[in-house]
């Protein structure tokens, strides 16, 4: 990809491409280096959560290989704060310079399941572990922590919301990082507009749209469809992308927005990203293609850029929206 069409600038930063890894793949920080190397444009590691935590039973993840997807009920298995903090203060030299070329590093945080303050663990989590990130996530969305998805309601997430921003706010280190809200792709219309007036009332930086789902589509044509958790991969994609359209239109296109939910292929990132994203992320396509699909997207998502007109990714954001308006 020749590098104007494909960078993109948004969360103060530049992203050399849009495509990156989901969280839930490199959730303690150990192979980030090894990510950037097969070419994604930004990684973003965790979930992490304050204290270190084992995650629910195994077995928690399950291939549903006739569907391509996964359902996992990880339960933010995290080696805690303090170990995910040493590993990347270990890398931040080579990570400042990776940001410098365009390849941001994200970090998503969560909540301990014992924990009775959810906010003052995200609180936790922006005071040890913002400083080393471009990016940070307030994941309100795993649907395998009891309680989590409720900090998605209009009074516990601004309540939440505002002490991570103070939080934000008042780090030391020159370039504060930003924050983005994941949300859940099986919210009602009504959260949808509550999320998304929060949003915009406090000036969060960012939306990732979206986690898992804890729907069964009637396609599902594996046995482990009925394993509880969370499910991600193909079947995922055409609720996450709506769920985009709807975030984008409710925010007026405000409020740059992370695709992620069963994409593997060039068109599914065009989809996503004419829908409202800025950037893409995939995780479950890499179970099921292996290393060689982030290219692959790269160079489809080109190709179809420069098919339908387009000069640049950013060009295409949202695009879906401005042909809705002409046409109507």
């Amino acid at each position: 990809m020749a590098a104007p069409l494909r960078e993109v600038r948004v969360l103060g930063q530049r992203f050399r491409n849009p495509v990156g890894l989901a969280a839930g793949f490199d959730k303690q920080g150990e192979a980030v280096d090894g990510l950037y190397k097969m070419g994604f444009g930004f990684v973003e590691v965790g979930t992490v959560t304050p204290k270190p935590q084992e995650g629910n039973p195994r077995p928690r993840v399950f291939r549903l290989a006739e569907d391509e997807a996964v359902i996992n009920r990880y339960g933010f298995n995290s080696h805690g704060h303090a170990a995910v903090e040493r590993r990347l203060r270990a890398r931040q030299e080579t990570q400042l310079r990776l940001t410098g070329v365009g390849m941001p590093l994200g970090v998503n945080l969560g909540k301990n399941k014992s924990s009775t303050d959810a906010a003052a663990d995200y609180v936790a989590g922006v005071r040890t572990l913002g400083p080393l990130a471009d990016y940070l996530v307030v994941n309100v969305s795993s649907p395998n922590t009891p309680g989590l998805r409720d900090l998605q309601g209009k009074a516990e997430l601004r309540d939440l919301l505002t002490k991570v921003l103070a939080e934000r706010d008042m780090l030391p280190c020159e370039r504060k990082p930003a924050v983005l809200v994941k949300i859940a792709p099986d919210l009602t219309a009504q959260d949808k507009q509550d999320i998304a007036s929060v949003i915009c009332e406090l000036g969060v930086d960012g939306l990732i749209v979206s986690n898992t789902t804890v729907s069964r589509p009637s396609s599902l044509r594996s046995r482990q469809c009925t394993e509880p958790g969370g499910l991600s991969g193909k079947p995922l994609r055409e609720l996450s992308t709506r769920t985009i359209r709807e975030m984008y239109s409710l925010t007026r296109g405000r409020v740059p927005i992370i695709g992620v939910g069963g994409v593997s292929s060039g068109r599914d990132a065009l989809e996503k990203i004419r829908a409202g994203a800025s950037l893409v992320q995939m995780y479950t396509a890499l179970v099921y293609h292996g290393p060689p699909v982030v290219g692959a997207v790269k160079r489809e998502l080109e190709e179809l850029l420069r098919e339908q007109g387009f000069k640049n990714v950013m060009e295409a954001v949202g695009a879906d929206h401005r042909a809705d308006v002409l046409q109507n």
